[in-house]
């Protein structure tokens, strides 16, 4: 290999070699420097803020239950008490808009004995129906109506608010006083002065209540000439946050 091409090849690995330096000294997504910034001190806190409010408005989802020898004579049943327990929902003046069907089943039963077969029994219906009541002293007249009506199970009530935005506003003010009083505790704490917000970030906000199950009290008030007694209590709307300060050396 002559002088003249090892020189050239020495060149040319020198070239490859310092480009990417230079490339690093110049490019805005340096590691280097993105490093740089990530270091920068911040403090990184979470809070929350709480309020209790009065619910406005009920959901009640229940249902019949029906059995007989045939499929078709336990559907027809089924229909027959379901179109009186809807009467008496118009009745005590729940808006059509307010009742959903949320399940509907038949189903073949059984009986079971030892070192048998399986003997076929009948079969069961079931339709159940979810109620928005939004008059809340309407909760324990209503219950007792759709019970009149035919409906024998109540699976479950549980209250709610109509529009949760006052609540929840009002949770967000708390939650950012919480954050900021946090946030200079901090830095007084580590002797620091407390900068900006770099990021606010929210979770949390209003959830409806999961259904409570209601006990089998709807019949015996019923009959005994009295009204099912329900009481709403309250609910708790709560907005949580998190939050970044920049804080000097």
């Amino acid at each position: 290999m002559t002088r003249t091409f090892k020189a050239l090849m020495t060149a040319t690995a020198l070239t490859f070699v310092a480009a990417p330096a230079a490339f690093a000294q110049s490019s805005p997504t340096n590691p280097m420097q993105v490093h740089a910034m990530a270091a920068q001190p911040a403090l990184n806190l979470s809070a929350y803020g709480e309020v209790k409010v009065a619910p406005d408005m009920a959901t009640i989802t229940f249902g019949v239950q029906t059995e007989a020898p045939t499929a078709q004579a336990a559907m027809a049943d089924n229909a027959t008490r379901m179109t009186q327990v809807f009467a008496a929902l118009r009745r005590a003046g729940i808006a059509e808009r307010d009742i959903q069907t949320s399940g509907l089943n038949l189903s073949a039963q059984y009986d079971y004995q030892n070192d048998q077969p399986p003997r076929l029994r009948g079969y069961q219906a079931s339709n159940q129906v979810t109620v928005i009541i939004n008059d809340l002293t309407k909760v324990g007249t209503t219950a007792d109506a759709v019970v009149g009506a035919g409906v024998n199970q109540i699976n479950g009530i549980s209250f709610g608010l109509k529009d949760p935005k006052a609540a929840e506003d009002q949770a967000r003010v708390l939650a950012v006083r919480a954050l900021q009083d946090k946030a200079r505790l901090y830095a007084q704490a580590l002797g620091v002065e407390l900068g900006s917000v770099r990021s606010l970030n929210e979770g949390g906000g209003y959830t409806p209540q999961p259904p409570m199950p209601v006990m089998a009290f709807a019949r015996m008030s019923a009959d005994a000439g009295a009204s099912t007694p329900v009481s709403a209590g309250e609910m708790t709307v709560r907005i949580d946050i998190t939050g970044t300060y920049d804080i000097g050396r």
